[in-house]
């Protein structure tokens, strides 16, 4: 299912918001007084209607009908499902091959949608709301989004590509909550604090020895399990995603006629 112009202005308005909402510690003045419960409470009544924004751009235009979104659901409730599974075990989240095969087979804007719904979902079963909601959103969004966007390739090279990019999409998932969390995570007096109002190169480097030294051993793990289960059931469920598309066919004109 293809992009389209209103899709693409939506996507881009909620990535614009979330990029700001993820680097503002990077870039923030001293003595600004931000705290986790101010932007991230300004950012989940900001990104709900955003993300509403994107379903309704998409079924305005027809990317999105009846059909997709029952399979939006579908997947949406496997991947909350599969969640859960992981609870409590370091790395270990069985739910991003989803996003990654669904968005690679039915596109960006399904996948972007894909994510966030499914994060969503899983948050409502695990009672995982609060104020890392909106960041999960966002970073689940962006892995089915990117992963309508690599090229198109068959056979193993496929497999290869989606598992590669799982792996590290994974990661930088892992990578991108740490952002979030990290400017109220640490003391003032650690190395590895943040620094209200040092150069970028300052802090970002505070954060690379941060992410490496707290999470190396939850990204790792989960960008290794990811790109197991793409590598394992990559092909049949590519199979079965392609399968459903063709019979759904969701971009074929409709043409009412008398009988």
């Amino acid at each position: 299912m293809r992009l389209r112009p209103r899709s693409a202005i939506a996507v881009a308005l909620v990535s614009l918001a979330g990029l700001v909402a993820f680097g503002w510690p990077l870039f923030v003045a001293p003595g600004a007084g931000l705290t986790q419960s101010g932007p991230a409470s300004w950012l989940f009544v900001l990104m709900l209607p955003l993300l509403l924004l994107v379903a309704l751009a998409e079924i305005s235009e027809g990317g999105v009908d009846a059909k997709a979104i029952a399979l939006l659901g579908v997947l949406g409730a496997i991947g909350a499902a599969l969640r859960p599974l992981g609870t409590g075990v370091a790395g270990f989240e069985p739910m991003f091959f989803v996003l990654v095969l669904g968005g690679r087979v039915l596109g960006r804007g399904f996948g972007y949608l894909l994510g966030s719904v499914t994060m969503f979902a899983s948050a409502l079963l695990t009672a995982g709301v609060g104020p890392w909601l909106p960041f999960q959103l966002l970073g689940a969004a962006w892995v089915g989004f990117f992963a309508g966007c690599l090229p198109r390739l068959g056979g193993r090279a496929e497999i290869a590509l989606l598992a590669a990019y799982g792996a590290v999409a994974a990661f930088f998932y892992g990578s991108l909550q740490d952002l979030a969390l990290w400017p109220f995570a640490t003391g003032v007096s650690t190395s590895i604090a943040y620094e209200p109002g040092a150069p970028v190169t300052t802090n970002l480097g505070r954060f690379v020895a941060f992410d490496l030294t707290t999470s190396l051993g939850f990204n790792v793990p989960r960008a290794v399990t990811t790109a197991v289960l793409v590598a394992v059931t990559g092909r049949p469920v590519l199979l079965a995603l392609r399968r459903a598309a063709r019979r759904a066919a969701f971009e074929a004109p409709v043409d009412f006629r008398r009988p």
